[in-house]
């Protein structure tokens, strides 16, 4: 369990996906998913370095002719802040069966509360891993 609360949305990111695949295990191999899930709170306070909250657009197609559409990261942590962890983790994972494996053991939540408290997860300190 990790706590997004004013960390950097890139940074937290990039060592959620380095929990995913388990490349902070004595035992990591490639092609293995040997990661932990994690499970991420209070996404709704997760912050962007400079002026990225008005700048920073994410793009998507509907697969309809003139369907491209665009949401700023400002209009996204308004309407679904969890999208924006999401699709940042998402991209720092391979592109591949694997991956999408691996996407499946990340869970995000608005606030400090989660369903998961039967199975005792530990809450680890991002600013410890390298």
């Amino acid at each position: 369990m990790v706590d997004a609360k004013d960390q950097t949305l890139g940074r937290f990111a990039s060592k959620v996906a380095y929990m995913l695949r388990g490349k902070h295990k004595t035992n990591f191999t490639p092609h293995v998913d040997c990661g932990d899930n994690v499970i991420v709170i209070n996404a709704e306070a997760i912050n962007l370095s400079g002026n990225k909250v008005e700048t920073k657009e994410r793009l998507w197609h509907t697969t309809y002719p003139g369907g491209q559409r665009s949401r700023t990261a400002e209009e996204t942590l308004k309407r679904k802040p969890t999208d924006l962890v999401e699709y940042a983790v998402k991209g720092m994972l391979p592109k591949n069966r694997l991956g999408r494996q691996m996407y499946r053991n990340l869970y995000v939540y608005v606030g400090s509360e989660h369903p998961h408290e039967a199975q005792q997860p530990k809450s680890i300190d991002l600013n410890a891993i390298k």
